[in-house]
């Protein structure tokens, strides 16, 4: 993960949430006890840029490098074998990897994001939320990304973007609370077929409890977010600050600055009191009569 801005992300190995976490204790450890990078550094012969790299989840926790920071720490036995054995399950690849021949780099830090969160925002100037796209919208939003792609790696990405939607249907579902703009029901994706499906998954979804769809529209006029798609992501566990991702053409940013956050976060409340779930759900339903 970025510390606050950064360029394109990144690793190739994206940092499951569960290494995030754990990086994040064995940093709390750390300063519990008074120890600095250096010190760290120094128990296991490695650089200080080695141990902030194992606290920040950009590298994959080494059994043996946490038994012996925590013994370096004080921590007793059972703490040491409970955390060695987190650790290996973190160093699992998520579900996600089986895809890393089609998904870049940095998009599988949002895969990761996106299935451990508890709280999803997102703001889409352009096109449906992936969460919330059909089979033949999202078949024909990835064939226009990426010109010249065989059909296996379409079909490969078109998958995994719909896997990625079981999610919402977990005993455990995350809040997704979508802010799109007008323009997204206006671009023709797909034909006038493709954009009534579209519109009727978004009203279904949008009946779910779990699930807000926002409409900002057109005579909202001028507003805080017209800019980049971006996602806020919110976590359960207190370890793992609020992130936000943005995209940028070629990759994407990861931010966790307290003020990049805030700011992102102030700007989706702001646009949500544009419009109202009554007035979005009519304006979708006027939208599907449009393309009937």
């Amino acid at each position: 993960m970025s510390e606050g801005r950064s360029g394109a992300s990144t690793a190739s190995g994206a940092p499951t949430v569960l290494r995030m976490i754990l990086g994040r204790r064995l940093q709390e450890r750390r300063r519990e006890a008074g120890a600095s990078l250096e010190d760290s550094a120094k128990a296991l012969r490695v650089t200080p840029l080695t141990i902030r790299r194992l606290e920040k989840a950009e590298v994959a926790l080494k059994p043996l490098y946490v038994e012996k920071l925590l013994e370096t720490y004080g921590a007793d036995r059972q703490e040491i074998d409970e955390f060695v054995a987190l650790a290996e399950r973190a160093n699992e690849p998520g579900w996600w990897h089986a895809y890393r021949d089609v998904l870049p780099n940095w998009f599988s830090a949002y895969v990761s994001l996106e299935t451990g969160a508890k709280t999803l925002r997102t703001y889409e100037p352009h096109y449906v939320t992936g969460l919330l796209q059909t089979d033949r919208y999202a078949r024909e939003v990835l064939n226009g990304g990426f010109p010249g792609s065989g059909d296996e790696d379409l079909r490969r990405r078109v998958d995994l973007r719909l896997r990625r939607q079981s999610l919402l249907e977990r005993p455990d579902a995350p809040t997704l609370w979508v802010v799109m703009e007008e323009a997204v029901l206006h671009r023709v994706v797909g034909g006038p077929e493709v954009m009534r499906e579209q519109i009727d998954r978004l009203l279904e979804v949008s009946e779910l409890e779990h699930v807000s769809v926002d409409v900002v529209p057109f005579t909202a006029g001028a507003h805080v977010g017209v800019c980049a798609p971006y996602t806020y992501f919110r976590f359960e566990e207190p370890e793992l600050p609020d992130i936000v991702y943005t995209e940028i053409l070629s990759g994407a940013m990861y931010l966790d600055q307290r003020s990049d956050v805030a700011a992102h976060l102030e700007a989706h409340n702001r646009m949500s009191l544009l419009t109202s779930d009554a007035d979005s759900r009519a304006l979708l339903n006027r939208m599907r009569k449009e393309y009937a």
